[in-house]
């Protein structure tokens, strides 16, 4: 992989701040966009689009654009494009999923959460639990781990949805959803799955993993602010959907409340094709394929030299996975300083960390932790800014 290659496609990457080379980590700035999602974007600004429906053409580049978009991401997560959902986040998504499928729940019904996931796939759930009396019942992970055997001891003749995420956004734990489906698969409930954390580093497959739904954010992946929901059409089709009455009866288009962002819509196509540059093959699904790969390889690698030499820092500590079955995301704290204060000491040195909850609320309260430091590192991210991360923190003893 040419990492020199990949970061001067990214504007941000190559800012100098405070005479200091700005190193972006999964933090508080989110992943940075390369100038591909940066042009798409304002090209079809600067073209002139309008609402849907026009006999002008403005109107068709505007059609043309969801539509491609549409492609886009059935090809990233293996769907087919009337399965695509578009929304302004995964959290509205969920939110407005969770009525829509809560309609259907009686009283004494149950759901599954899981302790490891971000709030998103947790909150929205608990609101309708609560409204419909379904009884909620917990996964816990052990060891930083969520076993498929958690999951399904919680699973019974009254489980409607089981509610679990790709990737914890805290730890980097990886879950083993084609596994978690199969249990689900013994019993009546539909799998909601959240792969916003996922996304940017392992390949998704709706159709391998069987699940009912899922739902993922492209700023994740290297686009802009747009939250994309896949639902099996049949699921699309017949749930009740919360729509103004002029909206469309049938297809995605029903559960895509107002006018869409167009601009994020052409975003969300050059991303995606931005992540194909990276595998080869005749479709761009197989490019995917083959370019996840190589970013799961690299990124590995990254992870391996970070646990290495925090291994050898007495003071700070790593919550998380020592070595497969996770992303290259960390968890760490330091001896002796808060994690705000570990983050502020290393933004002065220009590198961005996110400090506190990241919306991990159940992560933090099974860990005992009021908040840690949380440190990702991605396919552009280069061995001597894991180097320079690592003496940063050994700077703070």
């Amino acid at each position: 992989m040419d990492i020199a290659g990949i970061r001067d496609q990214f504007p941000a990457l190559n800012r100098v701040e405070g005479g200091r080379q700005a190193i972006y980590l999964d933090g508080p700035a989110g992943t940075q966009v390369p100038n591909s999602v940066i042009d798409a974007t304002a090209a079809i600004m600067r073209a002139g689009y309008s609402n849907l429906g026009g006999p002008y053409d403005a109107s068709r580049l505007s059609e043309a654009t969801l539509e491609a978009a549409r492609s886009a991401m059935a090809d990233l997560y293996n769907a087919s494009p009337e399965e695509i959902v578009f929304g302004q986040n995964m959290t509205s998504h969920t939110f407005a999923m969770s009525r829509a499928l809560a309609a259907t729940w009686d009283p004494g019904d149950e759901i599954v959460l899981t302790r490891l996931d971000h709030d998103a796939n947790v909150e929205p759930w608990l609101r309708v639990a609560g409204e419909r009396e379904v009884t909620v019942r917990w996964a816990d992970f052990h060891d930083y781990a969520l076993t498929p055997e958690a999951i399904g001891a919680e699973l019974g003749p009254k489980t409607r949805l089981v509610a679990v995420g790709a990737a914890s956004n805290a730890l980097g734990t990886v879950v083993d959803i084609a596994a978690v489906s199969r249990l689900v698969r013994q019993t009546d409930a539909l799998l909601y799955v959240d792969a916003v954390h996922y996304a940017p580093h392992r390949l998704i497959d709706v159709r391998a993993w069987d699940v009912d739904f899922l739902v993922a954010s492209s700023y994740k992946f290297f686009g802009p602010h747009i939250g994309i929901l896949y639902g099996k059409a049949h699921h699309l089709a017949n749930l009740p959907a919360y729509k103004v009455r002029p909206a469309p009866d049938s297809g995605p288009d029903r559960w895509e409340t107002g006018t869409q962002s167009f601009e994020s819509l052409a975003g969300v196509t050059a991303a995606v094709d931005y992540l194909a540059t990276f595998g080869e093959g005749e479709t761009r699904r197989q490019q995917l394929e083959n370019g996840y790969g190589e970013i799961a390889e690299y990124e590995a690698g990254l992870a391996e030299r970070f646990l290495a030499g925090v291994a050898e820092l007495g003071h700070v500590t790593v919550h998380g996975l020592g070595g497969s079955g996770r992303v290259s995301t960390f968890s760490v704290e330091v001896a002796g300083l808060t994690d705000s204060e570990v983050a502020a000491k290393l933004g002065k040195q220009g590198i961005y960390v996110s400090n506190g909850t990241y919306y991990a609320v159940e992560v933090m309260q099974q860990l005992g932790k009021a908040g840690l430091v949380r440190i990702g590192f991605l396919h552009y991210n280069t061995v001597e800014e894991v180097d320079a991360v690592l003496s940063a923190l050994d700077g703070l003893a």
